[in-house]
């Protein structure tokens, strides 16, 4: 299993997340794609965590609509039989505009608001260092020292932070229930322990 650094998630979760809703949307726009959405979304998000390196991405939108594009393209590659309208739209994978539109715009902060509900569920502990480091940019070691515990239990509350955050995004749950994608998220695997939360 991928293991992805604090850093890594940190840049997925306040550069790539946001856009989430616009690539699944410019996706379920390819009426003849071989694959699944989650699975493309999926795969995307693999190969951002799995890079070696993000410091040069300058426009990370951009970026995961390429990864997604290309991951579409070498699937239809790939495939022995392939629709013919398939072989009409590659060319048609187009990456959308830097610039957002009205739509996307108001996609993105609707997508804001949403994963400012899904923090505000985070268990306490768990909430606070995880503003702490994502909102406030503090070190692991700054964390420590204010909030009075270690650095591998502040490391341990923002993994989990994000691994929350993401699934209920993921899950679509926040949409209508905050609360649900964290419970149903923390009835994963991810079970409460008294020395992280």
């Amino acid at each position: 299993m991928l293991q992805v650094s604090n850093a890594r998630a940190t840049w997925l979760a306040q550069q790539v997340l946001p856009h989430e809703a616009a690539l699944r949307s410019w996706l379920h726009g390819r009426s003849s794609m071989m694959m699944e959405v989650d699975d493309v979304v999926q795969e995307t998000y693999a190969v951002l965590a799995g890079m070696d390196d993000v410091s040069g991405i300058q426009n990370p939108r951009a970026y995961m609509f390429t990864v997604a594009n290309n991951i579409m393209l070498q699937h239809l590659r790939r495939s022995r039989i392939v629709p013919i309208e398939s072989i009409s739209e590659i060319e048609q994978y187009n990456v959308p505009d830097r610039d957002p539109t009205p739509e996307q715009r108001l996609s993105l902060q609707q997508d804001l608001r949403r994963i400012g509900r899904i923090i505000a569920q985070l268990p306490p502990k768990c909430r606070e260092v995880f503003m702490l480091r994502r909102i406030e940019g503090l070190s692991q070691r700054e964390i420590a020292a204010r909030v009075g515990i270690s650095e591998n239990t502040v490391e341990k509350h923002v993994a989990k932070g994000l691994r929350l955050l993401m699934g209920a995004m993921a899950a679509g749950a926040a949409d209508e229930n905050p609360d649900k994608g964290l419970e149903q998220q923390r009835g994963y695997g991810w079970k409460k322990r008294k020395a992280v939360d």
